[in-house]
């Protein structure tokens, strides 16, 4: 308890830290506005304040909802005030060392310390306001921002009766965070008018409850795909990352999404593979459970991948990118494409096409969005439909992939 107190106590005061070097901007360009001065510290405390109420209040009801909105508080909170941290802290540096050139050379007046400079003020205060309208969009509207991503991949080997074979994928739908029914039905609907052959999702249907999925049934029910929809786990569907009072209820709860796989639709592949038919030409559709490196490690793709001929043309579904450069680009069998998901682009980035693609996810993951090739085999991975404790996407917006499969001409 102590030790959680301590804990509590550096956080706090590392806020305050933060605040007050927000302030020193305000009060720079505000000094005879005394209700402004006021105002900045009656905003910052009613958000921390509400903040607080959230945490500590959050395992009731909703707990995704509550403890997202917890974070989208400080995040918008404490980032903008970080940037002006940096400029307001460098100044001072600036005017500590201008002070003691001044002290040695005998060319002080007046106070040790220059006065701040509006320009740095106004310069950081313009500043802040890029990530906060940035932050504040992401919640508001980012994550809802649903963009259709469209891939032609060419394969030799690809059967004829399969050229032109179109796949939707769609992977990280954590439908506990899900907060508004219309925006989540027009998502739904986005993927039904691709129209593709097949719909495949890369996992993570919950958060860590199966009952997160419970009030989404119906609206996901509704997709739909000539040749059938196809499922796999994510690293989250398995209810590690949250207390069971046994594992009894751990296992009731895991047999419950099971079940749900079931309404909604979606074959569950867990570690098996099916066929996939077309005017009697086969391809072969593997799904592995969860395999991250990190992470829980259930897939098996010996399993999954048994009693497959080797000159089949093959799909993976995988949830986590990082088992294509651990595991499946030097399996003994030639996978053409795997299709993953997981990273969500950290629901944060820059992506211009043809200029810069970034996130902080690249430190982690460095195959974390969009499409790869090596070794000859394709790796796709997909951003993510729903989002996950920050609600909210910046840069980085919810996906819908639509791949074309295509025989290539020699």
């Amino acid at each position: 308890m102590i030790a959680i107190l301590i804990r509590i106590l550096i956080f706090l005061l590392f806020v305050f830290f933060i605040d007050w070097y927000s302030y020193q901007a305000f009060k720079t360009l505000f000094s005879n506005q005394i209700w402004i001065k006021i105002g900045y510290w009656v905003f910052s405390v009613s958000i921390y304040l509400f903040a607080g109420y959230v945490f500590l209040t959050f395992t009731r009801g909703d707990v995704s909802l509550n403890f997202g909105r917890f974070v989208s508080l400080l995040v918008l909170s404490l980032i903008p005030k970080l940037i002006i941290l940096s400029l307001m802290f460098g100044e001072d540096i600036f005017r500590f060392l201008t002070g003691i050139f001044q002290s040695v050379s005998g060319n002080s007046e007046g106070d040790f310390l220059p006065d701040r400079r509006k320009f740095i003020s106004q310069t950081a205060l313009v500043l802040s306001a890029i990530p906060f309208l940035g932050i504040l969009h992401g919640v508001l509207i980012g994550k809802y921002r649903y963009r259709v991503v469209n891939h032609t991949l060419e394969f030799d080997d690809l059967p004829e009766a399969f050229d032109g074979f179109t796949i939707t994928q769609i992977s990280d739908i954590h439908s506990g965070s899900f907060d508004d029914k219309k925006k989540l039905e027009y998502g739904v609907d986005l993927i039904n008018k691709q129209e593709s052959d097949i719909i495949l999702f890369t996992g993570d249907l919950v958060n860590n409850h199966s009952k997160e999925m419970e009030p989404w049934i119906e609206t996901f029910k509704k997709l739909k795909a000539p040749m059938g929809k196809y499922s796999i786990l994510g690293n989250h569907d398995y209810g590690d990352y949250m207390s069971w009072p046994s594992k009894k209820a751990k296992d009731a709860n895991m047999q419950r999404l099971y079940e749900i796989q079931e309404e909604l639709g979606f074959r569950l592949l867990r570690n098996e593979n099916v066929k996939l038919e077309k005017a009697g030409a086969r391809i072969d559709l593997i799904g592995v459970e969860n395999w991250g490196k990190g992470f829980g490690q259930y897939g098996d793709l010996n399993k999954a991948a048994a009693n497959l001929s080797d000159q089949s043309f093959k799909i993976l579904m995988s949830h986590d990118p990082s088992h294509f450069d651990e595991e499946v680009k030097k399996f003994s069998q030639f996978i053409h494409l795997t299709l993953s998901g997981h990273t969500h682009g950290m629901q944060f980035g820059i992506e211009i096409p043809g200029f810069i693609k970034w996130s902080p996810a690249s430190f982690r993951y460095p195959k974390w969005a969009g499409l790869y090739e090596e070794l000859g085999r394709y790796l796709h991975v997909n951003r993510g439909f729903g989002f996950l404790a920050f609600p909210g996407r910046v840069g980085i917006w919810p996906e819908i992939t639509v791949l074309k499969l295509k025989r290539k001409i020699a």
